[in-house]
């Protein structure tokens, strides 16, 4: 990951997204904190990881979609834009909503950690409050550098975090809790580590 500003954002989130939206294809960029991060492009663990998910969910809550794509307005005042692994929601929620929609409705954000240097501050202690902040019921945390299912739940707005963590090693049992309610035999995830 390429931190691309590294102080508090003078730019407008509007200047962002039309910065996001003019970017290649093989380039992902979030704005979280004020800064303008570049997100890795994903490797084939990382697509097989997020595909076996996709088919859980789909199996376990048919009326739900977890959309691999979505943008999310999240952080203080939503003036952060992420693009989470997944972002779980009933059918067709994100139609009509554009690049960057409201987090509201969003039963669930999901990442799978990349090999980078920023894994750390991005996906274990900024999206987590983000993602809290913007009132998602659940993070899953796919962490491959440890090897584990970090599962947050019961966000506190105010506070900008999760009350609750269950911390799993892959090749267990998962349950996500509600308004999730899919249970993850996660043995599969062992496959693909480095």
């Amino acid at each position: 990951m390429t931190v691309m500003a590294e102080h508090t954002s003078h730019m407008a989130v509007e200047d962002f997204e039309e910065l996001a939206s003019a970017a290649p294809e093989t380039v992902t960029l979030e704005f979280i904190n004020g800064r303008i991060e570049e997100k890795r492009v994903p490797d084939g663990d990382h697509g097989a990881i997020i595909m076996w998910l996709i088919r859980k969910c789909m199996q376990a809550r048919p009326e739900l979609d977890l959309d691999p794509t979505q943008g999310l307005r999240v952080g203080e005042y939503r003036k952060g834009r992420v693009r989470p692994d997944g972002s779980l929601a009933p059918v067709a929620h994100f139609a009509g909503q554009g690049e960057w929609a409201d987090p509201d409705g969003v039963l669930m954000t999901v990442e799978i950690t990349s090999y980078d240097g920023d894994t750390e501050r991005r996906d274990r202690q900024e999206k987590p409050t983000a993602y809290a902040a913007a009132g998602i019921p659940v993070y899953l945390l796919i962490d491959r550098d440890s090897c584990l299912v970090v599962v947050h739940s019961n966000p506190d707005p105010k506070g900008g975090r999760y009350c609750d963590t269950h911390i799993a090693p892959f090749g267990t049992a998962v349950t996500l809790p509600a308004p999730v309610a899919i249970t993850l035999d996660t043995e599969i995830l062992k496959n693909y580590v480095r």
